[in-house]
């Protein structure tokens, strides 16, 4: 046999023999990989979540009420800035606000200096909180509040913010919720691998997002809380580990 033909006869073989043995060694590998996981995690985390929709029962509401008084007249400005602001009181008790649901601030004036750094007049301010137990009341009274005159005072009122007063309990029974959700999600996912769910090993849940109606999921990390709606969905996610049989 020629020396050369028989080079590289052996060589062929000597390669076929290293590829075989690599596909040996693959399978080896392959084979221990599926078995230490299927050994270590044979258990399933998916996440699950759960919403409902939910009405506010609590509201506050600010408003400002604010007058311009020059430096000789802070007392009278402070006085007829006191009257005026019953003028808002009057309108929230005639519509149906209690005495006691209304907190004003104490009246206080901020400087407004000229170019050489001199004060030239105040302004003055007073702030009237309500808090109310009927959101539906404190909305109609916000569409309302620009027709009240309180003197020579600026009326200045911020946007009603809603709240749920049993937010607590509506998250702990999403939660449950959530945790069903979770494990119809595994139990789907488990049945394409032909296995079945078993018990539940570990759950966590989320932070709580309340949201406005239809609003896309604008979801944070750190929890959300829309104040501007009565109206609200509340949604919380779980994250739960099951062991697969």
């Amino acid at each position: 046999m020629d020396i050369k033909m028989w080079t590289t006869e052996r060589s062929q073989v000597t390669s076929a023999a290293v590829l075989a043995l690599g596909f040996v060694l693959a399978a080896i590998i392959a084979a221990y990989t599926f078995y230490s996981v299927h050994t270590l995690n044979n258990t399933i985390v998916v996440t699950g979540s759960a919403t409902r929709d939910v009405t506010a029962d609590g509201a506050k509401w600010s408003i400002g009420v604010t007058r311009n008084a020059d430096v000789s007249s802070v007392s009278e400005g402070k006085t007829a800035l006191a009257n005026d602001s019953q003028s808002i009181v009057r309108f929230l008790m005639a519509n149906g606000i209690a005495s006691s649901s209304i907190e004003m601030s104490p009246v206080f004036a901020n400087e407004n200096y000229d170019s050489n750094s001199q004060i030239h007049s105040y302004n003055i301010r007073r702030d009237i909180t309500v808090d109310s137990t009927d959101p539906q009341l404190i909305k109609k009274l916000a569409d309302k509040i620009t027709s009240v005159t309180a003197g020579d005072s600026v009326i200045s009122a911020q946007t009603p913010e809603y709240y749920v007063s049993d937010l607590a309990t509506v998250r702990v029974e999403l939660i449950a919720d959530a945790v069903k959700d979770a494990a119809a999600r595994a139990g789907q996912i488990a049945k394409s691998t032909g296995q079945k769910v078993g018990a539940l090993q570990s759950a966590s849940s989320g932070v709580v997002q309340v949201l406005a109606p239809h609003s896309g999921g604008n979801v944070s990390d750190y929890g959300t809380y829309d104040t501007s709606t009565i109206e609200k969905t509340v949604m919380v996610t779980t994250h739960a580990t099951f062991y697969l049989r």
